[in-house]
């Protein structure tokens, strides 16, 4: 398979190497950041500081998605995201992502200048394939069991691995159906939704099997409660962990690392791509 790139409004990123999607909350109740990132001015030089780290993609959402969280209206939303979606595109070089499900939020992002959509219903929402594949830019589907309010109440599957996968490569094939090019696809497990930790580690352990599927991958790992589970750690204490499973992400086939400690991230792909043996 030859390397694989994402086009964006502008230019494209080349997935030569492993990328890191930086995460910005735009929200008061996210597990890890909410609230820091609420007034504009804080969220732009967030996302200015994450580009100078070395981000590949800033991901703006403005609805918490951890477990238990509670859905927002899509007026809110709009009225947490688009001020800084429109304040940060214009600064950066890099593309920005919008963190959404709702086709009406989909539509304002990418008029505010995000050019990506990252969509944790994997674009099941009404009217969200028609939204997307109208707007043509690339998309992110995620594998979520449940919805974030109650995900975590006992997720169960015979094989977590063929059920993940299965579900991804039928959404995949249903936007191409409604238009959306292949190239402009990329597949996440899921980490932490609706999942346990053996389903997690499960999940891990498959990922050169979930990559081999022909689209690029993301992983989001990043400060989750499944490093918590291996640590001991609180959400304020995760760097190490989350670092750790960031680099073994890439070096099991991961395309776009979602992370929330950019700098971190970047050091921690950089030692590993130059100390791993060389594949056979």
């Amino acid at each position: 398979m030859g390397c694989m790139q994402l086009d964006f409004a502008g230019h494209s990123i080349l997935l030569d190497q492993p990328r890191l999607m930086g995460v910005l909350n735009v929200t008061p109740d996210s597990f890890s950041d909410g609230g820091r990132f609420l007034r504009p001015a804080d969220a732009i030089a967030q996302a200015m500081a994450m580009e100078e780290a070395g981000a590949d993609i800033i991901d703006v959402g403005g609805e918490s998605t951890r477990p238990g969280a509670q859905a927002v209206a899509a007026t809110e939303e709009l009225e947490r995201v688009i001020p800084v979606i429109e304040a940060i595109a214009p600064r950066l070089s890099v593309p920005v992502s919008v963190d959404t499900g709702k086709p009406e939020v989909m539509r304002a992002a990418v008029a505010a200048g995000a050019s990506m959509i990252n969509d944790v219903y994997a674009l099941r929402l009404d009217g969200a394939v028609e939204a997307a594949a109208g707007l043509g830019v690339p998309v992110c589907l995620m594998h979520m069991q449940g919805r974030p309010r109650e995900m975590q109440d006992k997720p169960a599957y015979g094989d977590v691995v063929a059920e993940v996968r299965a579900f991804l490569l039928q959404r995949a094939s249903l936007c191409m159906e409604h238009g959306i090019r292949a190239e402009n696809i990329v597949l996440d497990p899921g980490f932490g939704f609706g999942k346990t930790l053996e389903h997690n580690i499960a999940l891990f352990r498959a990922l050169p099997e979930m990559a081999a599927c022909g689209y690029p991958l993301l992983v989001g790992v990043s400060r989750k409660t499944m490093i918590g589970q291996l640590t001991g750690r609180g959400v304020g204490q995760r760097l190490p962990g989350s670092v750790v499973a960031a680099a073994l992400a890439a070096l099991n086939g991961a395309a776009i690392l979602r992370v929330h400690d950019v700098a971190a991230s970047r050091d921690a792909l950089r030692v590993a791509a130059a100390l791993a043996p060389a594949s056979a």
